[in-house]
Protein backbone atom coordinates (compact mmCIF):
# COMPACT_ATOMS: atom_id res chain seq x y z
CA UNK A 1 0.00 0.00 0.00
CA UNK A 2 1.38 3.40 -0.97
CA UNK A 3 1.13 6.34 1.45
CA UNK A 4 -0.66 9.44 0.20
CA UNK A 5 1.55 12.38 -0.73
CA UNK A 6 0.93 15.43 1.41
CA UNK A 7 0.94 19.01 0.23
CA UNK A 8 -0.40 22.31 1.51
CA UNK A 9 -2.19 25.49 0.53
CA UNK A 10 -0.76 28.84 1.69
CA UNK A 11 -3.46 31.36 2.71
CA UNK A 12 -1.38 34.39 3.77
CA UNK A 13 -2.88 36.68 1.14
CA UNK A 14 -6.45 35.77 2.16
CA UNK A 15 -5.74 36.19 5.89
CA UNK A 16 -4.13 39.57 5.22
CA UNK A 17 -7.19 40.68 3.22
CA UNK A 18 -9.50 39.55 6.03
CA UNK A 19 -7.48 41.84 8.36
CA UNK A 20 -7.69 44.82 5.98
CA UNK A 21 -4.10 44.50 4.71
CA UNK A 22 -4.31 44.71 0.93
CA UNK A 23 -0.70 45.62 0.11
CA UNK A 24 2.27 43.32 0.63
CA UNK A 25 4.26 46.24 2.01
CA UNK A 26 1.78 46.50 4.90
CA UNK A 27 3.76 43.67 6.51
CA UNK A 28 7.10 45.50 6.48
CA UNK A 29 6.67 47.72 9.58
CA UNK A 30 5.16 45.01 11.84
CA UNK A 31 7.88 42.55 10.81
CA UNK A 32 10.55 45.17 11.50
CA UNK A 33 9.05 45.80 14.98
CA UNK A 34 9.59 42.10 15.68
CA UNK A 35 13.23 42.19 14.55
CA UNK A 36 12.70 40.69 11.09
CA UNK A 37 14.18 42.66 8.21
CA UNK A 38 12.93 41.50 4.82
CA UNK A 39 13.14 43.35 1.51
CA UNK A 40 9.98 44.34 -0.32
CA UNK A 41 10.57 41.61 -2.91
CA UNK A 42 10.99 38.97 -0.18
CA UNK A 43 7.73 40.03 1.46
CA UNK A 44 6.01 40.04 -1.95
CA UNK A 45 7.18 36.47 -2.63
CA UNK A 46 6.12 35.42 0.87
CA UNK A 47 2.60 36.72 0.31
CA UNK A 48 2.07 35.87 -3.36
CA UNK A 49 3.92 32.56 -3.71
CA UNK A 50 3.75 29.40 -1.67
CA UNK A 51 6.95 29.19 0.41
CA UNK A 52 8.94 25.97 0.27
CA UNK A 53 11.19 26.95 3.20
CA UNK A 54 10.02 29.29 5.93
CA UNK A 55 11.81 30.44 9.04
CA UNK A 56 9.92 29.64 12.23
CA UNK A 57 10.66 33.16 13.47
CA UNK A 58 8.91 34.60 10.41
CA UNK A 59 6.01 32.19 10.82
CA UNK A 60 5.60 33.12 14.49
CA UNK A 61 5.78 36.83 13.62
CA UNK A 62 3.08 36.40 10.95
CA UNK A 63 0.84 34.57 13.42
CA UNK A 64 1.34 37.37 15.95
CA UNK A 65 0.85 40.21 13.44
CA UNK A 66 -2.29 38.70 11.91
CA UNK A 67 -3.60 37.32 15.22
CA UNK A 68 -4.33 33.96 13.64
CA UNK A 69 -3.42 30.32 14.08
CA UNK A 70 -1.26 28.11 11.93
CA UNK A 71 -4.42 26.41 10.64
CA UNK A 72 -5.52 29.76 9.21
CA UNK A 73 -2.29 30.13 7.20
CA UNK A 74 -1.45 26.55 6.25
CA UNK A 75 -4.03 24.06 5.00
CA UNK A 76 -2.69 20.51 4.64
CA UNK A 77 -4.05 18.61 1.64
CA UNK A 78 -3.52 15.13 0.21
CA UNK A 79 -2.40 14.98 -3.40
CA UNK A 80 -4.70 12.78 -5.42
CA UNK A 81 -3.17 10.10 -7.60
CA UNK A 82 0.37 10.22 -6.30
CA UNK A 83 2.58 8.75 -8.99
CA UNK A 84 5.30 6.28 -8.09
CA UNK A 85 8.66 6.97 -9.76
CA UNK A 86 9.73 4.26 -12.19
CA UNK A 87 12.73 2.27 -11.08
CA UNK A 88 15.91 2.79 -13.07
CA UNK A 89 17.80 -0.12 -14.54
CA UNK A 90 21.51 -0.45 -13.91
CA UNK A 91 23.84 0.35 -16.82
CA UNK A 92 23.63 -2.46 -19.35
CA UNK A 93 20.52 -3.89 -17.67
CA UNK A 94 17.76 -5.59 -19.57
CA UNK A 95 14.72 -3.72 -18.25
CA UNK A 96 13.47 -0.63 -20.03
CA UNK A 97 11.68 2.29 -18.40
CA UNK A 98 8.12 3.13 -19.38
CA UNK A 99 7.66 5.63 -22.18
CA UNK A 100 10.87 4.68 -23.98
CA UNK A 101 9.95 1.07 -24.57
CA UNK A 102 12.07 -0.78 -27.11
CA UNK A 103 13.50 2.45 -28.54
CA UNK A 104 16.37 2.57 -26.06
CA UNK A 105 19.65 1.87 -27.89
CA UNK A 106 21.98 -0.91 -26.77
CA UNK A 107 25.12 0.12 -24.96
CA UNK A 108 28.18 0.36 -27.25
CA UNK A 109 31.23 -1.82 -26.51
CA UNK A 110 34.54 -0.36 -27.63
CA UNK A 111 37.34 -2.85 -28.12
CA UNK A 112 40.92 -2.52 -29.24
CA UNK A 113 41.96 -3.08 -32.88
CA UNK A 114 44.20 -6.11 -33.65
CA UNK A 115 47.22 -5.22 -35.86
Amino acid sequence: MMAAKLDYNWHLRKVMADRGMFSTTDLLPPLKERGIALSTSQVYRLVVERPERLSLKILMALLDILECTMDDLIEPIAVAGAVKKPTKAAAGGTSVSEGVGGLRPKRARITGVDR
